[in-house]
């Protein structure tokens, strides 16, 4: 097995000069998105109306997955998948930008998942807005090898043009839902209506066409809606879909808490993690109660939460009343890197630094963000730091051991120090630097994702997930777009998770 980055600075992609094959992949002309285009925002402006003039996801969810029960789906929405008793399957989440850093993850996934029985990808298959015409260089082309089915729970960008290439891709075709009466002028309802972006045309050739990258039997997968449940082998993998606000409609939780109930162990994967930056998110469920709830219901018998939207992994294994459920995020699938030292030193529903888990290290993200903004600004000298320092520093300021031993230029001195003051190194949101560049939250919205970097690293990761009878055995493995990380996937966390089926103080024996 490969080096990884806990191992060494080469594991992590730093120093390697050969490139890897998956530019061989992609298509001849990438359009690079910037979100600094108004164009791009304008198109994406449908996640604002709904916080300004109310969220209409639930309803329109809700039209959705009638239309899918009308036609034949399952009222349950289980799928049953036929499995061995020993199995595998991928998660891999935010995946669709197009670009070398989506297509980055390709070749590793195929080598390491080209055994497992399906892939579920984990919110925002397609950016910037979930549109038909984005579906062949996004979804089809770079997955046309991956031999199995692949599900998907939708993320916000899948609902800026409300959800409708999803249903298409996804659930059997379903036709675009009939218009809706129009409100009555200049309520909160009006002005929503009468701004919100309608999904263009789709060129129904070329999506024929693209489809037909991925037509062979074995890859296809129809699903009965947005949220979904598969029962395979000794477990069931609970899917919802958390809109544009990142919470669920009544009826979903309804459905979730059904679902839920019976003595088999479950997964559930969301588009909003349960815990991520140390931080806990529970996710609200319209009407009362949260997500979080259902899932730390012993009689639920869940044993992981792993949600998209953010671009990197963590994991945090939190103990609820004597059972340990992992919490995981897994958005490292293709978009752009949302950096990981910014978390601060981590003290969160019981887990500390020991146990907590991240891809990439602090270290090498500081490092990944000092360079890039030493190009934005040509700044290079000032702002560049060597993943060494930048490890180091991170370590210091957080009071953390680093990642990896640190190499023989580890040294902290003003500038680094003042890099990493500036970076926002560990800071929490509620007591700021006096002041720092954005690259929490600010640069989340607007800098980080026309910010991307087209050369490695990548810092991208997947999830491979191996069912026994007893146990599941959950890795992460890495994408740097390097090729010996191609040929050799490094894996950068790995826990076995036991499959509880009763609560532990209940088990004899």
């Amino acid at each position: 097995m490969s080096d990884s980055s806990r191992d060494t600075a080469q594991g992590a992609g730093w120093g390697s000069t050969e490139r890897g094959a998956y530019q061989q992949l992609m298509p001849d002309h990438v359009e690079k998105l910037s979100w600094l285009n108004p164009k791009t925002l304008w198109a994406a402006r449908n996640g604002v109306l709904a916080s300004w003039f109310g969220d209409p996801t639930g309803r329109t969810r809700s039209r959705w997955v009638a239309q899918r029960q009308a036609a034949g789906a399952p009222a349950d929405k289980v799928l049953r998948h036929e499995v061995p008793g020993s199995f595998s399957f991928l998660v891999v989440g935010d995946t669709g930008e197009g670009d070398d850093s989506q297509y980055a993850v390709v070749p590793g996934l195929l080598r390491a998942g080209q055994d497992t029985e399906f892939a579920v990808i984990a919110s925002d298959v397609i950016y910037p807005v979930g549109s038909t015409d984005d579906y062949g260089n996004k979804f089809f082309r770079p997955y046309r090898d991956y031999p199995a089915p692949i599900y998907a729970i939708p993320g916000n960008h899948d609902w800026y043009e409300d959800l409708g290439a999803f249903m298409r891709v996804f659930c059997a075709d379903a036709p675009p839902l009939p218009p809706e009466p129009r409100p009555r002028p200049l309520t909160r309802a009006w002005w929503r209506t009468t701004l919100w972006h309608r999904p263009r045309p789709a060129d129904e050739q070329q999506f024929a066409a693209d489809r037909a990258l991925r037509c062979a039997p074995a890859q296809q997968a129809v699903q009965p809606g947005p949220y979904w449940a598969i029962d395979a082998g000794p477990i069931r993998i609970v899917g919802i879909d958390t809109g544009l606000l990142g919470t669920i409609d009544a009826e979903q939780g309804a459905w979730l808490r059904q679902v839920s109930t019976g003595p088999k162990p479950k997964i559930l994967i969301t588009g909003s993690p349960l815990y991520v930056d140390g931080e806990h998110h529970p996710c609200a469920i319209e009407g009362g109660g949260t997500v979080d709830d259902i899932v730390r219901t012993p009689e639920h018998h869940y044993v992981a939460a792993i949600g998209g939207d953010i671009h990197n992994y963590q994991r945090y294994p939190i103990d609820v009343d004597g059972r340990v459920i992992q919490y995981v995020v897994a958005g490292g699938g293709g978009a752009f890197m949302h950096a990981t030292h910014t978390i601060p030193r981590v003290s969160v529903g019981g887990v500390t630094e020991r146990e907590f888990r991240c891809y990439p290290l602090r270290g090498d993200s500081l490092a990944f963000y000092s360079r890039l903004y030493g190009r934005r600004l040509r700044l290079r000298r000032f702002f560049a730091l060597t993943e060494a320092e930048a490890s180091s520093i991170v370590a210091a300021r957080l009071g953390i051991e680093p990642g990896r031993a640190p190499g023989p230029d580890a040294r902290i001195t003003r500038r680094t120090r003042l890099v990493a003051s500036l970076l926002g190194t560990g800071s929490r949101p509620e007591r700021p630097s006096r002041f720092r560049l954005p690259v929490r939250r600010l640069y989340t919205h607007l800098f980080s994702p026309s910010s991307a970097t087209y050369s490695p690293p990548f810092f991208k990761c997947f999830l491979r997930l191996d069912v026994a009878a007893e146990e599941v055995r959950l890795r992460c493995f890495a994408a740097t777009g390097h090729r010996a990380q191609e040929l050799d996937p490094p894996v950068e966390d790995e826990v076995v998770i036991p499959l509880y089926r009763s609560h532990p103080a209940d088990r004899t024996g």
